[in-house]
């Protein structure tokens, strides 16, 4: 306890030599605490309570000996004419793909078609004691093959325009 008496002390010493400075507000967002700049600016003198400014970050200028790397123009770029026979080879390519899609559209379409049985396809083991799982996967199958039906749709008409080129 003999250095109970200090305590009030150093509190009135620091006290005493508080860290608050004056801050000026000149014109737009912008801050000193430099008196003689204030005065030469014409800032006014900020009260209440504290400031706090964070500094921005500085947009970083690309130099310009950095160059932007382009895609390679080995056949033609956006807007520019394409070759015939390319032109032609990358048609043929779209088709095949296209085809392609229609057929497995089509295979699971059926495969859908036949689990669905016309509204009542076959119970499953947890369906025999919970009658709203065989409904959801009912109506799931549904919305599936709806699906389905809109996809082969939409391959058809995709191939109508490939082929009426």
């Amino acid at each position: 306890m003999k250095f109970a008496f200090l305590i009030p002390l150093v509190a009135a010493a620091m006290a005493g030599n508080s860290y608050a400075q004056t801050i000026y507000r000149c014109t737009g967002n912008v801050y000193t605490n430099d008196a003689a700049e204030a005065r030469a600016k014409g800032c006014k003198t900020m009260e209440g309570g504290n400031i706090t400014v964070v500094q921005g970050t500085k947009v970083n200028a690309r130099p310009a000996s950095v160059k932007v790397a382009t895609a390679q123009q080995s056949g033609a770029g956006p807007g520019q004419r394409v070759e015939a026979d390319e032109q032609r080879a990358r048609d043929a390519d779209a088709r095949g793909i296209l085809e392609a899609e229609l057929k497995k559209a089509e295979s699971r379409q059926a495969e859908l078609a036949n689990e669905y049985n016309k509204g009542e396809p076959e119970m499953l083991g947890p369906e025999h004691r919970n009658h709203q799982k065989y409904l959801d996967r009912v109506a799931e199958l549904k919305a599936n093959i709806a699906r389905t039906e809109n996809d082969i749709a939409g391959l058809k008409r995709e191939l109508g325009r490939v082929t009426s080129k």
